[in-house]
């Protein structure tokens, strides 16, 4: 316990300081987390110093299943907070914007992901599962995706969270994530039914038909009966702890997602969103406030410095097709939107901010990459592609929209004259009062 106490200060430290100093770089806090597994990782520790790497990460059989565990519960949290920003409610003006970005940016897109495999020998980035289906589909998701927690926080960072910009952004990438999911959880429930012996159409019209009617029960009678049960004088689990109620909520739809064979993340960001619905706002805050504090200080960044500990660049990254696929991914995804939004008259400025958002990928591709990853449906150089693709697509999106800020442009019609707004979280030691 203690060796694996020391090793997770280690990645915890480095998670959050290279997160840090990230921020201070204008970069995604994600990118420095991340980095922070590179580091200690065997991409340069792992390869430096090679025995001690082992000594402290893999120095006894049972810590890797330690470590599993902590990645697996940060992965849940970062797609139950993902649910908690859900936006079901556009204002009316902007209904016709939405609505023709998210099929816009969905369905073209997937398409073009799909058939983009037929460019390419899937053959080279099959994981054990040996599901071809299963990876053309997770190939059109990486292709599609967008982050909510990451284009949220870049928002954030720059003080534009009000703008209506960032309004119609944060509503549509919940949509449009929630729609790439249930892609997700098909190819997982194709892979856990035994796809991989040959997809019938059996087995895809049950995936289907599961994961549609998991979701309808989420979205629409679990928060009914939240709503009823949760302020009950006889709801003693919830007068014993307000958060813990909640979190037992998560990981009760993780688990019932389990048992479908629908995959458990899909679960857990369906639970967000349940808890977004059941809730009156003052309940809301406190929840997200209480569940965000304990998961971006610690279960969330030990998780993508996990993830960059599985990264090895050295040997397992083809960098020239992750160069191809990232120019295919960003013109892709970015063209379609920018002619979506010309197609009903946006303006040619607003469409390329639109275009520019819709193109970070952060902690959903990070999260769909380990999901395919840990299913066996990719390998391990696939998986690293899908990994600094997502990355470096955030890094993009968020030096784009800094520029237009920072220029004096605007990001959309109603927002001439934007006032940034930032929340300044930063605890000095003059904020510290003094002990006596």
């Amino acid at each position: 316990m203690a060796k694996f106490l020391f090793g997770m200060v280690m990645l915890l430290a480095a998670a959050n300081l290279l997160g840090y100093v990230a921020e201070r770089l204008a970069i995604p806090r994600v990118i420095g987390e991340v980095a922070g597994g590179l580091v200690l990782g065997p991409t340069c520790f792992g390869a430096l110093f090679p025995s001690t790497f082992h000594w402290l990460y893999l120095g006894f059989s049972s810590e890797s299943g330690l470590f599993g565990l902590l990645y697996s519960i940060g992965e849940l949290l970062l797609l139950y907070t993902a649910g908690l920003k859900f936006q079901s409610r556009f204002a009316k003006t902007d209904v016709k914007i939405g609505i023709a970005i998210i099929i816009g940016s969905t369905v073209i897109p997937f398409i073009v992901g799909w058939l983009s495999t037929y460019l390419f020998n899937p053959a080279h980035f099959l994981g054990p599962d040996n599901s071809v289906m299963a990876l053309k589909i997770i190939v059109a998701i990486a292709i599609a995706v967008t982050s909510i927690p990451v284009i949220s926080k870049i928002f954030s960072d720059l003080g534009m969270m009000h703008s209506r910009f960032a309004k119609i952004i944060v509503a549509i990438a919940g949509v449009h994530d929630l729609i790439l999911w249930v892609a997700l959880a098909i190819a997982a429930g194709i892979v856990t039914s035994g796809g991989h012996h040959g997809v019938s159409v059996w087995v895809v019209s049950k995936s289907l038909i599961v994961t549609f009617a998991f979701l309808i029960v989420c979205i629409a009678v679990v928060p009914w009966a939240l709503r009823r049960i949760t302020s009950k004088r006889g709801n003693f689990l919830f007068r014993a702890s307000f958060l813990g109620y909640f979190l037992v909520i998560l990981f009760a739809l993780s688990d019932i997602a389990g048992y479908l064979n629908v995959d458990v993340m899909y679960g857990a960001i369906l639970a967000g969103i349940a808890t977004k619905f059941s809730l009156p706002e003052p309940l809301f805050k406190r929840v997200e406030k209480g569940i965000g504090e304990i998961s971006f200080a610690f279960f969330i960044p030990l998780y993508f410095a996990i993830i960059g500990m599985q990264l090895n660049l050295a040997k397992n990254f083809s960098f020239g097709f992750f160069i191809l696929f990232l120019l295919f991914a960003t013109i892709v995804q970015s063209t379609v939107v920018y002619f979506t939004c010309r197609i009903i008259k946006t303006d040619k400025l607003t469409s390329l901010n639109f275009a520019a958002a819709m193109n970070a990928r952060g902690g959903p591709g990070i999260v769909l990459s380990s999901v395919a990853f840990s299913l066996g449906i990719i390998n391990q150089n696939f998986f690293a592609i899908l990994v600094m693709l997502a990355l470096v697509t955030s890094w993009m999106t968020g030096s784009w929209l800094r520029y237009v800020l920072r220029s004096g442009k605007r990001l959309m019609p109603g927002d001439e004259g934007l006032v940034v707004q930032k929340i300044q979280e930063e605890v000095t030691f003059d904020s510290v009062p003094a002990t006596e």
